[in-house]
């Protein structure tokens, strides 16, 4: 991927609004109810991730610790290297900036002992990185979530407006856990609202739960628990257009069938309790004959 073009954010923003996975399905299942079964996988997945759009609070400007923006530029210079063999690439930053992460204000310390100023970050992704250091810079990173009634983020020429591979929104999730790592909330939150900006096809959605669910704990309930959700909620008709896809990966990873199977049954159950307790009160509406048969 080509490194994130670094751009100056706007002042839009609003506050964080955060949903659970049955806040998702239930979003879903009213957007969806009576559609058709030849809607676009692209729009069921625009609807159900933005069922509850999440943005992160206005950025306020760097002045931890009564430093002004300049002061960051003026501290030490870091070298980032990623990646490993021929893909090895190293960025520089400004330790400043840097430590304002738990991650590297831990291993900057580390440094200073050894005289090194150098990081290795052999599993990580360039493009990730990229992203993470444009918001320590600017407050964002390219593509900017763009302010619209419909939303969205701003245009990429070098991207289709669908995303069919998963690309799109595997660079967001990748932020996202880039973020995890590093202790970076605002930065989560911020990756986590543009992965419900994206549009995209079932199969560019199974690409996407199998970078989730390989790279996210369990008990996860940001961006995890909303993948099951998403395809409890529209399989019946998303798995025929990525049939094998689906197929496989509940074959590699089993805990996503059993997700997805465990929602459309808790759904199934809700709904027939619903009808009991409907039928219970009709039922006993009626007026009894009294015992004594006065």
């Amino acid at each position: 991927m080509d490194t994130p073009e670094v751009q100056i954010p706007g002042a839009e923003s609003t506050d964080v609004e955060m949903s659970g996975a049955q806040d998702t399905v239930d979003a879903a299942k009213e957007t969806t109810e009576n559609t058709p079964a030849a809607t676009t996988a692209a729009t069921e997945s625009a609807v159900v991730r933005a069922a509850k759009d999440e943005r992160p609070p206005p950025e306020e400007e760097k002045t931890s610790q009564g430093l002004k923006f300049i002061d960051y530029l003026k501290s030490p210079i870091v070298e980032l290297v990623i990646g490993r063999g021929e893909e090895e690439t190293t960025l520089t930053a400004h330790e400043a900036l840097l430590t304002e992460s738990p991650f590297f204000a831990e291993a900057i310390a580390g440094l200073k002992e050894t005289g090194s100023r150098r990081i290795h970050l052999p599993d990580e992704s360039i493009d990730a990185v990229g992203c993470f250091l444009q918001f320590q810079y600017t407050g964002e990173y390219f593509p900017r979530r763009v302010n619209t009634p419909a939303g969205g983020l701003e245009p990429d020429p070098s991207l289709p407006d669908i995303d069919d591979t998963g690309d799109q929104l595997i660079k967001h999730a990748r932020v996202y856990t880039l973020a995890e790592k590093l202790g970076m909330p605002a930065l989560k939150t911020l990756a986590h609202s543009k992965i419900h900006r994206i549009s995209s096809t079932a199969r560019g959605e199974i690409a996407y739960a199998r970078y989730v669910y390989a790279n996210t704990p369990r008990d996860d309930v940001t961006i995890r628990k909303p993948v099951a959700a998403f395809w409890a909620t529209r399989s019946h008709v998303l798995r025929h257009e990525a049939e094998a896809e689906f197929r496989a990966m509940c074959l590699e990873y089993p805990e996503f069938g059993f997700d997805v199977l465990s929602l459309v049954l808790d759904q199934k159950e809700k709904r027939s309790h619903e009808r009991a307790e409907a039928e219970s009160s009709v039922k006993g509406s009626g007026r009894k004959r009294p015992r004594n048969g006065l």
